[in-house]
C-alpha cells in the first residue's frame, strides 16, 4: 500500500479533489477563489512530476492518475467557462472549447484502439503535447484574471489580450494533434 500512496500519488489526487472545488467557487463568481484553486491543482501537476523524478517514486498507478487528472482540471474548466451566466465577461467561445474536448478525445480513443490492435501502450508525452497544455493553462489563467480584474479593466483591453489567446490555444491543439498522428504513424511503423 505505501508504494501506492506516495507523495507524488498524493498530489495528483488533491488535483483531482480541487476540481470540484474549482468548479463550486465559479458557480458562485468567485473567481480570485477560482483562480487560485486552479493556481494550485496546476502546481500540484509540476509538483507531482518532480517528486516522483526526485524521489524514485513513479508508479503504474502515477502513470494512469496523473494524465488523467490533467485532463479533468483542464476539460472540466473549458467547459464551466464555456456555459454562458456562471462568467462575468462573455464565456470561452464554445468552437474553442469542442476543439480542445475533441482533440482530447480523439487522442484517447485513438490510444484505446492501437492498443487494442497492436498492443502498443506507450505514449509517451511530446514537446507540442506538454505546450498544448501549457497553453491551456496559460488560456485559463488569463481568462480567470480578466474576471477578476473586469472592473480595472477596460472590455476592448481585455478582448484584446484574450482573442490572440484563444487563436492559440486553438492553433496548439491542432498542431499537437497532428503531431500526435504523425507520432503515434511512426511508432506503428517500427512496430
Amino acid at each position: 500500500m505505501t508504494s501506492v500512496l506516495t507523495v507524488a500519488n498524493l498530489l495528483t489526487i488533491l488535483r483531482l479533489v480541487l476540481i470540484p472545488v474549482f468548479v463550486t467557487a465559479i458557480f458562485y463568481n468567485r473567481f480570485l477563489i477560482a483562480l487560485a484553486v486552479f493556481f494550485i491543482a496546476a502546481l500540484t501537476d509540476g509538483l507531482d512530476g518532480l517528486v516522483a523524478r526526485a524521489f524514485n517514486q513513479k508508479t503504474p498507478l502515477g502513470e494512469i492518475l496523473d494524465p488523467m487528472a490533467d485532463k479533468l482540471l483542464l476539460v472540466t474548466s473549458f467547459i464551466v467557462l464555456t456555459l454562458p451566466g456562471y462568467t462575468i465577461l462573455p464565456p470561452l467561445p464554445f468552437w474553442l472549447t469542442i476543439t480542445v474536448i475533441s482533440r482530447d478525445l480523439f487522442i484517447v480513443l485513438g490510444a484505446l484502439v492501437i492498443n487494442m490492435t497492436t498492443g502498443l501502450n506507450r505514449f509517451p508525452p511530446s514537446i507540442p503535447g506538454k505546450l498544448n497544455t501549457l497553453v491551456q493553462v496559460v488560456t485559463v489563467v488569463t481568462f480567470l484574471t480578466a474576471n477578476v480584474l473586469h472592473n480595472q479593466l477596460d472590455w476592448q483591453i481585455l478582448r484584446n489580450i484574450l482573442n490572440p489567446i484563444y487563436f492559440l490555444t486553438l492553433a496548439m491543439a491542432i498542431i499537437s494533434g497532428l503531431h500526435y498522428i504523425h507520432h503515434v504513424n511512426r511508432s506503428l511503423n517500427r512496430q
